[in-house]
């Protein structure tokens, strides 16, 4: 894939609110196949789009990146044929198959910024729109639909539209669900919504920490910190789309192989495996395995 056309493929998945990670090699020490420039996307499947390198080097690239998406932190990943100690400001992978030479490769997570629905055109509203955009926020104005990574959705519409958005909100499994309103009128709402109690009672009003907001601004930052305070860890499958991908061990080498339809893998040949998979960090390990599996009968498996 061109450098134009990643850019171009980069523009798509912000647009789609798809978290991957942008892989760039920084250093190439011969023999490699990748040179320092070459570069690649990552998604949240395993799936590579572009050139990091051989077969080899791209099954530690995916594995990392993914732990990236997880963390949401970026780390600079120095992959080497030899055992080297670690080196600061650097994650040193060993991986025993690559024909010589080492890499390092820069993984960036871009993950999508929170997205709050905001309804209503009230100055709390407004002021909210303003206050969330300012803090990095993806604030939206609900027009009936919920994507499937909202953080939030926020009723300030003072009586108009109120219960279809609260109730979408709730069946959608937005994390935070408030309702600018008195405790009163809250509760009033709240009560004659067509859901069950359970849900009933994840809804926020009066919404936003007590912080003795007065005016509509005040209130807007009381609402935001709350969402701030409440919102689920971007650590670790914070966000829904970034799960934590299942491993297996490749019994040749012993590399940490990422299960995915895109890794390299094959089914065991002994019939009293019942078919089960085995998962490789490249071709050289699948064709010895494959080979003569009995030599590495006594491997260990592993699921994480």
């Amino acid at each position: 894939m061109s450098r134009q056309n990643l850019s171009s493929r980069q523009a798509v998945l912000y647009a789609s609110r798809t978290p991957y990670v942008h892989a760039l090699v920084v250093y190439a020490q011969r023999p490699t196949s990748a040179k320092p420039g070459d570069e690649a996307l990552v998604l949240a499947d395993g799936t590579i789009e572009g050139f990091v390198g051989g077969e080899c080097a791209e099954a530690t690239v995916r594995q990392q990146s993914l732990a990236a998406l997880r963390s949401g932190e970026s780390v600079l990943v120095r992959i080497t044929p030899e055992a080297e100690a670690d080196v600061a400001g650097k994650k040193v992978v060993h991986n025993p198959c690559l024909s010589g030479g080492t890499l390092e490769v820069f993984l960036e997570p871009l993950i999508p910024s929170p997205l709050v629905y905001v309804i209503g055109n009230t100055p709390v509203a407004e002021s909210l729109m303003s206050v969330g955009s300012a803090a990095g926020y993806v604030m939206q104005t609900y027009a009936g639909a919920i994507d499937d990574d909202a953080c939030a959705l926020v009723v300030a519409s003072h009586g108009k539209n109120e219960d279809e958005a609260l109730v979408a909100a709730l069946k959608a499994g937005v994390p935070y669900v408030g309702l600018v309103a008195s405790r009163r009128r809250g509760a009033s709402v709240v009560a004659r919504l067509p859901v069950d109690d359970a849900l009933k009672a994840r809804i926020k009003t009066p919404v936003g920490l007590a912080i003795g907001a007065r005016t509509a601004g005040e209130i807007a930052l009381s609402i935001l910190a709350e969402i701030v305070a409440e919102r689920p860890s971007p650590i670790v499958g914070g966000d829904q789309r970034v799960a934590v991908p299942a491993t297996q061990i490749d019994p040749v080498c012993g590399m940490e192989v990422v299960v995915s339809d895109t890794s390299l893998h094959s089914t065991h040949p002994d019939p009293r495996e019942q078919g089960r998979l085995v998962w490789f960090c490249g071709p050289g390990c699948q064709q010895a395995f494959l080979a003569d599996p009995a030599a590495f009968a006594g491997t260990t498996r592993a699921d994480h």
